[in-house]
């Protein structure tokens, strides 16, 4: 069996959630990263926060990225998975949300982030071929 695991990219990195999104952007050319895990004061996960969050949801709005903070970028519920769970669990859960990155957690630590570049190297085409039709479909919602 394939778990989570097996298939994540290792050494993801909190945000804190109190950082400035000009921090986030300096940690993730630091990391070579597009997406980082946003932390709670208990580290606990509470968001993701992405390069695009920053240019659209900050920058591209006239707001300061030195004085907006992750925090209050991170929206909705913030989706995991846990290191042991099997490949499967992970593709329907991101093919169910219709996301991209994936945190990975163990005893309710971040241990690392699956990608669509984790995915790509470790799963079959016919995998690839079915998460990423689910994720890159247009929305079935009219607006």
């Amino acid at each position: 069996m394939t778990t989570a695991g097996d298939i994540m990219h290792r050494g993801a990195q909190w945000i804190p959630a109190h950082e400035t999104l000009d921090r986030a952007a300096q940690l993730m050319r630091e990391l070579g990263v597009g997406a980082l895990p946003i932390s709670d004061a208990n580290e606990r996960l509470c968001g993701i926060l992405t390069d695009r969050d920053i240019v659209i949801g900050c920058v591209a709005v006239g707001h300061d990225p030195a004085e907006v903070t992750a925090g209050e970028m991170a929206q909705g519920t913030p989706r995991w998975i846990d290191a042991g769970a099997d490949v499967t669990d992970v593709l329907h859960e991101m093919q169910e949300h219709r996301i991209r990155r994936l945190p990975v957690i163990e005893n309710k630590r971040l241990v690392g982030m699956i990608s669509e570049a984790d995915l790509a190297r470790h799963l079959t085409d016919e995998q690839i071929a079915g998460w990423a039709e689910s994720v890159y479909a247009p929305s079935s919602t009219t607006h």
